[in-house]
């Protein structure tokens, strides 16, 4: 046996190797985006209880007062909305006032604070905010989010249970008009949400999303209040994992959200995604380097080439099939228009992520509201 032939051959079950991992991840993940699409939707059955939604703030954003009017308009009975900034001359007040004129009958507080606690201002914000917060049941929701009217409702139903933490949710991407905002609503919505589907599937909840996080006062003084995540980059993350650990549980709504991808350059999104994939990786180190079976196209495609053959062949055209059931799903799932010329954007999408996550292993540092912080000391507990 030469030593020429056991190279080939071991190339070859490499090709092979990698074809089966990313349609097999891609045939999972599309099972469990499935099951989730079929499971009931959850009654409330309970009389909503009086509720806080605490929103930090800071500039005006392209579409910031559709979101934040979409908190004006829930049908919850009793409801409160704390805005917050840090700088009196942010752009953003003026979204506040107007609000508060379309919509006086509604409570809404605004705090103005410059005070700064720790590394992460997003925190900062929340704990100027809390004296004004007037209920127990709390919910954080980002700025660039947007929700149906019975939101409010709904995700706050699973505070009645004392086990519970906290409550979240998944959310799809909004596109604004550039290419690049299409692109980043697919790393969204064909990456980022089947995967924590699929994680939920087998019965993680090692999660949290800034989209949406509600609790109660009580669980959040367990863990030391907003204060105990002033100097972490993945506050969101945090804040669950801290309830979690005093032995609370973490429930994902069955809500789904929209937030708004806005990046016009390629700049703006390898950024925003490195980011992204930087904060994932120093949360999950193990299960991160193992994400790249996640990107199909350029594996299919690299298993083809290192192991050509029916077998290649055929997880090919298995993988990419589940790949693009799954983009289409995602559309449905979300509400949104099919566009059929979309689906020319997944082998793209795929390997502007691999590399992506390629770059996300090289280092720690992010960019975040014109702070450069280190992911892997800021993704940390206190």
């Amino acid at each position: 046996m030469s030593l020429s032939w056991i190279i080939t051959a071991i190339i070859h079950g490499l090709g092979i190797a990698l074809a089966f991992a990313a349609a097999g991840y891609a045939c999972v993940a599309l099972w469990a985006v499935l099951k989730a699409a079929r499971a009931p939707r959850a009654d409330g059955g309970r009389k909503p209880q009086p509720a806080t939604v605490l929103k930090p703030l800071h500039g005006a954003e392209p579409r910031l007062y559709e979101n934040l009017r979409s908190f004006c308009l829930q049908v919850h009975p009793d409801y409160q909305l704390v805005f917050g900034v840090r700088e009196a001359n942010d752009p953003a007040i003026a979204v506040v006032q107007r609000l508060r004129a379309e919509f006086p009958q509604r409570s809404i507080a605004l705090v103005v604070d410059s005070r700064v606690y720790g590394a992460n201002f997003k925190v900062s914000n929340l704990i100027n905010m809390m004296p004004q917060a007037q209920h127990d049941w709390l919910v954080l929701a980002d700025a660039d989010i947007s929700v149906p009217p019975d939101y409010l409702t709904r995700v706050t139903a699973p505070l009645a249970d004392p086990g519970v933490g906290i409550v979240t949710c998944l959310y799809h991407g909004i596109p604004g008009p550039s290419f690049w905002s299409r692109l980043g609503r697919l790393f969204i919505d064909d990456w980022f949400a089947p995967s924590v589907r699929l994680s939920h599937a087998f019965g993680s909840t090692r999660f949290a999303f800034g989209s949406t996080i509600a609790l109660r006062r009580n669980a959040l003084q367990t863990i030391g209040g907003f204060e105990a995540l002033r100097d972490t980059l993945a506050d969101d993350f945090w804040l669950g994992e801290l309830t979690r650990r005093a032995g609370l549980r973490t429930v994902l709504s069955d809500v789904v959200v929209g937030t708004d991808v806005g990046e016009s350059k390629l700049k703006d999104l390898w950024t925003h995604e490195l980011r992204w994939l930087r904060t994932i990786r120093s949360i999950a180190p193990a299960g991160f380097a193992m994400t790249f079976v996640c990107f199909t196209s350029p594996l299919l495609l690299l298993g083809l080439c290192l192991a050509p053959g029916a077998i290649t062949a055929g997880l090919a055209v298995l993988g990419g099939g589940a790949r693009v059931l799954l983009h289409f799903l995602q559309r449905r799932t979300s509400d949104q228009a099919f566009a059929w010329h979309e689906v020319l954007l997944i082998p793209l999408r795929d390997t502007l992520l691999l590399m992506e996550w390629a770059a996300a292993l090289a280092g720690w540092q992010v960019r975040w509201r014109g702070q450069v912080m280190h992911a892997r000391s800021g993704g940390s507990a206190p």
